[in-house]
């Protein structure tokens, strides 16, 4: 009896105990909270941009300028020679240049005149623009530009190596105390020194024609032909008397300066002539 009591009051109890937590259950909100990240996630959150952007690559400090040869060569007719001389000179006069060469000539047909230019390479577009004004066309106009810059390069790297060359065996010879290792050094830095002069030479040579570029102009006049159809066949006849006749005095006047000549060649012949007369009489 006492078991049956406990029994049921242990299921009173239980069952109010279930009722008020379901009330509480009832007016429970549940709400999501956000958990604090690790640092390392933190901070990449806090990025703006979780993608670095590369760093930009470093200027190369020694970067060498392009090295180009620029030539050309033109060649025009003109009606009047002195004006298109004017106008190229006033052109090397604007653009700073200087006519290393100027030749002049005439042929059969034509009246000429050939120059030899060099113009700062910076001024050639230029140049080429004030000499073209007024011409109406270009019987030859070439225009061409070598880049050489990887031969500059080379005679550059080379030249600082024998530089670098020449510097150990001068302090190599400063250390050297036999004759013979002397000797044998300073012949070694003799002919260093003389791969290092014909590079700079070359190097020097390679950049004048960098800096100044060569321009050849040849311009000309045609002369006009004769006209020889309008000349009447009288005219003709009469020229070609004159002609003969300067040749007559011509040829006599060659006689006259070889009279020595004559004199002797009559002297001989009458001698010969009087003894072949005498033989015939004997």
């Amino acid at each position: 009896m006492r078991r049956l009591f406990f029994l049921s009051f242990l299921f009173l109890i239980l069952s109010g105990c279930n009722k008020s937590y379901q009330a509480e259950d009832s007016n429970i909100i549940v709400s999501a909270v956000k958990l604090p990240a690790k640092a390392e996630s933190d901070s990449y959150e806090r990025s703006p941009d979780p993608v670095t952007p590369p760093p930009p690559a470093p200027k190369n400090k020694d970067k060498i300028e392009q090295k180009i040869i620029k030539e050309a060569t033109l060649k025009f007719e003109t009606d009047n020679l002195e004006n298109s001389f004017g106008q190229i000179r006033k052109a090397v006069a604007n653009s700073k240049a200087r006519i290393i060469n100027d030749s002049e000539g005439k042929d059969f047909a034509t009246l000429f005149r050939n120059l030899t230019i060099k113009v700062p390479s910076q001024n050639f577009d230029r140049f080429i623009n004030d000499v073209s004004k007024g011409v109406s066309y270009f019987e030859v106009k070439n225009i061409s530009a070598q880049d050489v810059t990887e031969q500059y390069i080379d005679l550059t790297s080379r030249l600082k190596t024998k530089k670098k060359l020449e510097e150990r065996y001068l302090e190599i010879l400063k250390k050297a105390n036999k004759v013979s290792e002397i000797l044998e050094i300073e012949e070694q830095i003799s002919a260093i020194r003389e791969e290092i002069e014909a590079k700079e030479g070359q190097l020097k040579y390679l950049e004048s024609r960098v800096s100044e570029s060569t321009i050849t102009i040849e311009f000309y006049k045609t002369i006009p032909e004769k006209e020889g159809v309008k000349i009447s066949y009288g005219s003709k006849l009469w020229s070609a008397i004159e002609s003969g006749f300067y040749t007559l005095s011509d040829l006599l006047i060659s006689l006259l300066s070889a009279w020595p000549f004559v004199i002797l060649f009559v002297v001989f012949a009458y001698f010969i002539r009087k003894r072949l007369k005498r033989r015939k009489k004997e």
